[in-house]
């Protein structure tokens, strides 16, 4: 943690760095006539909630995914409470919390985890599920009226390894239901990206950025921009689809000094959104 206070010294306190991080009017135009720019939490998990808080701002950023890190499942609902109004009161919008493993097909389990979701003010759970929990995430999706986006993780991932694992699952279910695309977990099971996007329609809640230098490889995560990742296309292809909801950086390098390498992605993505825009 000394590690991680130096770093945020080093990287908040500079008037110059502020500077660099500022976004443009333009940027935020461009942002908000599609969809909106977020941070993964979980992409500053080395960091105190305070400080994760300070460097989403500093990022230009908004809206935050939140990873349990920041606002733990074990705290009170006057805890949670407290700490989601340390998010708001700093100007940022909780958009979702996740990923939250909802993996034991028990009643009493599943609905702690919306209870805690709905204590944190989110209105959607980024949610690692079972074949065998979906009817019941369904169930608690329509009762507390909180979205649920099911995550992907790669060819590791025994139940949902890409989106459409998940689709096959979900077609008949409530709106409410749906998937968060994983990029890089996505690109590592071989299926094409942009098809994927397109498959999930409607069913697209949520979408997570990162990159790679070898779409086959997670090990080869690096700044967005500088990997193999078809930004550019997915990026089309959401403001095709009219997708209005949020591309949230999860940045699982660098954990230590992470705002170098979110600096460089968020500056890659608004220069892609400033081109589609024009």
């Amino acid at each position: 943690m000394r590690a991680a206070k130096q770093s945020r010294r080093q990287l908040l306190g500079a008037a110059s760095a502020a500077t660099l991080l500022r976004p443009s009017l333009a940027a935020f135009a461009a942002e908000g006539a599609e969809f909106q720019l977020a941070v993964a939490s979980y992409s500053l998990r080395n960091f105190s909630r305070a400080e994760a808080i300070a460097m989403v701002k500093q990022l230009g950023i908004r809206h935050v995914s939140i990873k349990e890190f920041h606002l733990p499942y074990k705290s009170t609902p006057a805890e949670r409470a407290s700490g989601r109004k340390e998010f708001e009161d700093a100007g940022l919008t909780i958009a979702s919390g996740g990923v939250i493993y909802m993996q034991k097909n028990d009643e009493a389990d599943v609905r702690y985890y919306f209870d805690y979701a709905r204590d944190c003010g989110m209105p959607m759970i980024i949610a690692g599920a079972t074949h065998e929990t979906l009817p019941l995430i369904e169930k608690f999706a329509k009762q507390y009226n909180i979205r649920v986006a099911i995550h992907n993780h790669g060819p590791e991932d025994k139940f949902f390894p890409n989106p459409q694992a998940a689709l096959k699952l979900i077609k008949g279910m409530d709106p409410r239901v749906g998937v968060c695309v994983d990029v890089g977990h996505t690109t590592r099971t071989g299926v094409d990206l942009i098809e994927t996007i397109r498959a999930c329609g409607s069913r697209l809640l949520d979408f997570h950025i990162k990159d790679l230098r070898d779409l086959m490889d997670a090990k080869s995560q690096c700044p967005v921009g500088d990997g193999a990742m078809p930004v550019a296309a997915a990026f089309r292809e959401l403001q095709r689809m009219k997708y209005r909801g949020l591309v949230a950086l999860e940045y699982e390098i660098d954990a230590k000094d992470p705002m170098p390498g979110m600096t460089k992605s968020f500056a890659y993505m608004r220069g892609v959104l400033a081109g589609l825009k024009a």
